[in-house]
């Protein structure tokens, strides 16, 4: 097979990186050995509560975490393993001190990769034929009829006419109406994976009789018909030029990369590729073979399990009660490989070594052309990578059996020594749970996700969605819910406000930004920085129990709370040191829950790192404030054009924010946001001296509009624009803050919806009153004795024309229903005297 190496973004140069030996981070260096061997994990090795970790050196975690298979794009599933695993490990680098080597390998050989290259090459292949209109249906109809006879058999049973376009909405309904309500197959239970798989492929029928309807041809049969032509032809396509798999490969690698760049998931200390290990994929199998625990059965080198017993071992020691399972065991070994030939000695054995037949990609071995099973790629790059033992190796719950434990006894068969008991390959497994939708495992082949790229671009930042695994428990199963994204948006808003006005209050104050050196447990801030320490132990305890990042994230979210009460208590808010350590402190967590982008280690800033400061770092600073300087000076042009003649405009605008930010760029300062502060705080003072003005300006009307309208829209345009907002304060300088401009700008338009919607909504009630009102006059306008007279239910009335006679049988009109009648038009008569005093009669 051709390598892929030639495209190789984000991970790729680092496969061959040797680690690079570091410190702890100088913040945390105070941790002893003691204290860092108090950790504790959950290991799926050792079901229970969470058991001491102690790595194999002191200091340093060997790391083996199993990749994606690339043939699709990645969805929310995979986000929620690959996030746990990068905050697991940012919390052993960065708060721990560990030095992390972390290995991570591309699945690029693969039963899903081989089917899905082969059928859209079919299906090119397919589309370049002539066919008639007549031709194409009949190709069509009959994928359609396969594909149900395949996956919803209940559409075909025996003795119905043929399965059409035109009988199966009716038979859909009638075999699987129970499953679309919400039910399930078997009436008992909550809906689960089966269901979800028959809704999918219900879709896939429903896009396809469409298609038929309208003779649409290929379009919306697609899903129905890559099964049915790969049936045809699978064995027809030359795999001898393998471009047709590496292309799919490269593609969703690179796919993988960026989507792990766009979450700030780190890079990993080296990758592997299977197509990169053939040979020695090769020579693992055969020394597995020479030390008993494996066959060839046709072509195919199976691994066995009896052997591997009878040797004292253990197999499915991850998940033993579910090693007899036959639908795990088939998914195991891949769609292909229900027919690869061979005779296995039991059901269970696995395959290391895979026979190719036709269609597939191939490879030379001892046993004939193949292509290496699923699980025996990890065994051998991650031993290769990390040696006869590691300490960690991670991945998504679904793997566990039998990916994982197959690994296992594979690899424990390769090093196996006579007389020296079972080894020990892996220390700590690290099992991600589940990622749920509806009940169902969040999954490519059930069709049920939504791929990161898609969840980026519209219902997530990439910090809003760490913050929403970080919310749970690594190990627990999460449903993503409406309640669990209002709770991490508060957060992140609690935190991201908390930020936000600290930085702008010790701007406000000049105060230094540089750390705090002393605070005094005594005086105004003893309280907050009892919070502060307590906060520590709490978020220290936490992580060490088996990173519980839902403790930790509560921890936080208290001590700033705490800190928002300090700063709002005037009598405290002078001093404000003791919040701007919490303030270093959070800013600290987050960069090592990999909650900032734009940090890097020993996270030692305050707030979210600002990403124009990284833009910036190699902008010259006059170019980088050319914007806010534009502002000033637009401002500046505006207030003047107005010619107020107070003292305090006139000292405002004779002030230049020049030299100021002289002295900020003589500094070597590079942070946009501090380089812009002179611009702004001249811009914000003429605002804050235009509204002091205007209680002068009542003579003068049409002035005084001017100035309010200028002050609005210096603060919702000309500085929203620029990301800064500005809060208006009593007898201070309004305050200004730096706030992302889409924040800023979404706000403002929605702000401007709602008074839309409320001007509206008022104008729709000013109708309705005055056709109310148009409505009550209309009917005062009838006098009460006319207003029975036209009533076809009754024949005679009396002198003030109420009813005495029914129509129907000629009866007198009842008692009760006479009484009522009098009430009716003793309203009327009250009414049409109003009528008559307001109009005096007239038509």
């Amino acid at each position: 097979m051709r390598s892929i190496a030639g495209t190789r973004p984000f991970f790729s140069s680092l496969k061959k990186l040797t680690p690079i030996a570091r410190q702890p981070p100088r913040y945390f260096r105070f941790y002893s050995q003691s204290r860092m061997a108090s950790i504790t994990v959950h290991n799926s090795l050792k079901p229970g509560p969470p058991v001491p970790f102690v790595p194999k050196t002191d200091g340093k975690i060997s790391w083996y975490a199993c990749g994606p298979t690339t043939y699709d794009l990645s969805h929310l599933g995979h986000a929620r393993n690959y996030l746990s695993n990068d905050i697991i490990r940012r919390i052993f680098q960065d708060y721990f001190g560990y030095e992390v080597n972390f290995v991570m390998n591309y699945t690029d050989v693969d039963d899903k990769i081989i089917i899905k290259a082969r059928r859209q090459r079919l299906l090119d292949l397919e589309k370049e034929k002539s066919y008639t209109p007549e031709q194409l249906r009949e190709l069509v109809s009959k994928a359609f009829q396969a594909y149900a006879q395949s996956n919803l058999p209940l559409l075909v049973t025996q003795g119905q006419p043929e399965l059409d376009e035109n009988n199966y909405q009716a038979r859909k309904d009638a075999a699987y109406g129970q499953v679309l309500a919400g039910g399930t197959l078997s009436g008992e239970g909550r809906p689960g994976d089966a269901e979800a798989k028959i809704k999918m492929h219900l879709n896939n029928m429903d896009s396809a009789a469409k298609s038929l309807q309208t003779s649409s041809g290929f379009d919306g049969a697609e899903d129905i018909l890559l099964p049915y032509l790969d049936s045809l032809y699978k064995e027809t396509i030359d795999t001898s030029d393998q471009t047709i798999f590496t292309d799919l490969t490269q593609r969703m690698e690179k796919a993988f990369n960026d989507d792990m760049a766009a979450l700030n998931v780190l890079e990993p200390t080296a990758v592997t590729r299977v197509t990169e290990y053939v040979p020695q994929i090769v020579s693992f199998v055969e020394q597995i073979i020479q030390k008993g625990f494996a066959y060839e059965a046709d072509g195919s080198v199976y691994f066995d399990i009896g052997a591997f017993e009878k040797a004292g071992n253990t197999y499915a020691r991850l998940r033993p009660e579910s090693r007899n399972d036959k639908a795990l065991q088939e998914e195991g070994e891949g769609s292909l490989s229900k027919s690869s030939g061979g005779q296995k000695k039991r059901d269970a054995d696995f395959a290391l070594w895979k026979r190719s037949k036709p269609g597939e990609p191939y490879w030379p071995s001892p046993w004939g052309q193949g292509r290496p099973g699923w699980h025996i790629e990890c065994s051998v790059m991650a031993s290769d990578k990390l040696g006869d033992n590691m300490d960690i190796h991670s991945g998504g719950i679904d793997l566990a059996f039998p990916h994982h434990d197959n690994e296992l006894a594979q690899s424990e068969a390769f090093f196996h020594q006579c007389g020296k008991g079972e080894h020990t390959w892996v220390n700590y497994f690290l099992h991600m749970g589940h990622l749920s939708i509806a009940g169902s495992k969040m999954s490519k082949s059930l069709k049920n996700f939504q791929t990161i790229q898609d969840a980026l671009a519209t219902t997530y930042t990439a910090r809003n969605m760490r913050i929403v695994f970080l919310m749970g428990r690594w190990n627990d199963g999460v449903e993503i819910s409406g309640d669990m994204r209002k709770q991490a948006d508060n957060w992140e808003n609690t935190v991201d406000n908390f930020f936000t006005n600290i930085k702008a209050k010790l701007a406000e104050v000049d105060a230094p930004t540089d750390g705090v050196k002393y605070l005094s447990l005594t005086g105004a801030g003893n309280s907050l920085i009892e919070d502060l320490e307590q906060a520590k132990k709490d978020l220290d305890a936490a992580l060490r129990n088996s990173f519980d990042t839902p403790g930790a994230m509560q921890v936080i979210l208290r001590l700033v709370r705490n800190a928002n009460i300090y700063m709002n208590d005037k009598a405290k808010s002078s001093n404000l040191q003791p919040v701007e350590a919490v303030a270093r402190w959070v800013t600290k967590i987050v960069g090592i829950f990999g909650l900032d982008a734009t940090a890097k280690p020993p996270y030692d800033g305050l707030g979210w790192g600002s990403s124009s400061a990284t833009a910036a770092a190699d902008v010259d600073p006059q170019t980088a404030i050319k914007p806010y300087a534009a502002a000033y000076e637009k401002v500046k042009a505006d207030v003047q054009s107005l010619h107020l003649s107070a003292s305090s405009i006139q000292s405002a605008l004779e002030h230049s924010p020049d030299a100021e930010f002289a002295e900020v760029e003589k500094s070597g300062e590079k942070d946009v946001e501090k380089l812009a502060l002179p611009y702004l705080r001249a811009t914000s003072r003429l605002r804050d001296e235009l509204r002091a003005v205007v209680p002068t300006l009542a003579s003068e009307p049409q002035i005084k509009q001017a100035v309010l309208a200028l002050s609005d829209r210096i603060r919702d345009y000309d500085l929203t624009d620029l990301g800064v907002q500005l809060d208006d304060q009593t007898d201070k300088p309004s305050l200004i803050k730096f706030v992302p401009a889409a924040k800023l700008i979404a706000a403002r338009e929605e702000k401007a919806s709602q008074l839309a919607e409320k001007a509206k909504q008022k104008e729709e009630a000013r109708k309705a009153r005055e056709k109310a009102e148009e409505e009550k006059w209309a009917k005062a306008k009838v006098a009460p004795q006319d207003m029975f007279k036209d009533d076809p239910k009754y024949t005679e009335w009396d002198a003030d024309g109420l009813p005495t006679k029914l129509a129907e049988g000629g009866e007198p009109v009842p008692k009760s229903q006479a009484k009522k009648l009098k009430k009716d038009w003793d309203r009327q008569k009250k009414l049409h005297e109003e009528y008559l005093a307001k109009f005096g009669g007239k038509a």
